[in-house]
């Protein structure tokens, strides 16, 4: 079996490529886990995970992670861990750069899966 060229993945590069809200897409793979990148604005629905913890890392702008009994605000260079079962609500009053990883079954709206919002079949970049 051929080995994957290793190359290095410059963030900037990939966010520009990206040019609507809430539509993550794929920018590396590694032991059954995806490294998705998405711009966030607005609100996002309401929603948990029942099987998949969810890390959120913001690289650019500022988004709200709302839970039911608080709001955690995450800067550039902060991130999130949201275990499985939380319900929780992403927020962001202006355009956010986030890296999110997680398990490669995971579905961006977890409980919703008829939502508007919800991306099954990922882009790659």
């Amino acid at each position: 079996m051929e080995k994957p060229a290793l190359e290095k993945v410059n963030l900037a590069e990939k966010f520009d490529q990206i040019n609507d809200y809430w539509n993550p897409r794929i920018a590396g793979e590694l032991n059954g886990q995806q490294v998705k990148l998405a711009k966030f604005q607005g609100p996002f629905e309401w929603h948990h995970h029942e099987h998949e913890d969810e890390f959120f890392l913001v690289v650019k702008g500022q988004f709200e992670m709302h839970l039911r009994d608080k709001v955690v605000t995450l800067q550039p260079g902060e991130f999130l861990i949201v275990p499985r079962g939380v319900e929780h609500r992403p927020v962001a009053n202006e355009e956010a750069e986030v890296l999110m990883f997680e398990p490669a079954s995971t579905v961006n709206t977890g409980n919703l899966e008829n939502s508007e919002r919800t991306r099954k079949n990922l882009e790659r970049l």
